[in-house]
């Protein structure tokens, strides 16, 4: 027969387990709610780079003209439709290779080119990136973004 201060502390230890239990579900669902929306963030942007894309294969060229922020060949005075014709006629296996989010808007790597392509965050137009690489970007940005970015090429 066991004593009258054999099971002292017991509930207090389980109370501390499913305590430690709770923060580290806690933890565990903030890095996987960080991730997700690490990975996703750019989505909207990167599906505007493949519709032009997609609109490039088709050989529409008028319509992708029109997504990059052309309506009419006017409208566009420093980027007229044969330079667009020159630099983007018989493009075909170009596919997003990395994106980057930058102040106010996306850079967005295709393979295949050199440029880079700029998609503004609260437009739809589409122009070459001002940057190589977006500037004033912190060590540990840098570091995460050639990391973590990493993950977003699979779905996209």
């Amino acid at each position: 027969m066991g004593g009258y201060l054999d099971q002292y502390g017991a509930g207090e230890e389980r109370r501390e387990k499913y305590l430690w239990r709770i923060v580290g579900s806690a933890v565990v669902l903030l890095l996987l709610s960080g991730l997700v929306y690490y990975v996703f963030k750019n989505h909207r942007e990167q599906a505007l780079i493949n519709n032009f894309l997609t609109q490039l294969r088709r050989q529409d060229y008028a319509a992708a003209y029109r997504a990059w922020g052309c309506t009419d060949p006017k409208a566009c005075s420093g980027y007229s439709y044969d330079k667009f014709l020159e630099d983007w006629k018989g493009a075909r296996d170009l596919r997003i290779a990395d994106s980057e989010s930058c102040h106010s808007g996306v850079i967005i790597s295709l393979a295949g080119r050199d440029d880079r392509l700029w998609v503004d965050s609260g437009g739809s137009a589409l122009s070459f990136s001002p940057y190589p690489f977006c500037p004033g970007k912190s060590a540990y940005a840098i570091m995460l973004h050639r990391t973590v970015g990493n993950l977003r090429k699979p779905f996209f």
